[in-house]
Formats: structure tokens, sequence, C-alpha cells
């Protein structure tokens, strides 16, 4: 679950974030990720669907529901 998001914040496209953010949450259950998040589950499924574009906020709420913990590294 971690690496699948990692992998896809590697890549940099904000809508493969989006996509992966969104297989995880319905891998793990929208209903009890929106509610963890405390968002709407029909919001959720909009923000994270693949036309979705979710807020920095809508995107941290979720990571956090999920149990992820996101670092930054440098770069060389």
């Amino acid at each position: 679950m971690a690496a699948y998001l990692e992998a896809a914040l590697e890549d940099g496209d904000p809508r493969l974030v989006t996509v992966a953010l969104g297989n995880i949450a319905r891998a793990k259950g929208m209903t009890e990720i929106a509610r963890k998040a405390g968002l709407g589950r029909e919001s959720l499924y909009k923000a994270l669907s693949n036309e979705g574009n979710p807020e920095m906020a809508t995107f941290l709420k979720v990571v956090r529901a999920l149990g992820i913990h996101l670092h930054a590294t440098a770069t060389a």
C-alpha cells in the first residue's frame, strides 16, 4: 500500500497519485476511510476519481486515515 503510493509520488504525475490514493482507499473501504478522515463518502469518491483534483488538505486527511506516514528527502 505505502510502496504503491510512493511509486506514484515518485512518478510525479498528480493524476496518478490521486488514482493510486483512491485505489488504496477503495481497497481499505471508502466508507471507513471517509469517516476517519472526517469527509463525506461521495465527495471522497469524487475527489479521488480519475477526474478528481483533491485539495492538499483532503489528500493529507486521507493519507492519515489510511495510516500512511509521508516524509520528504532531499534529492541530489
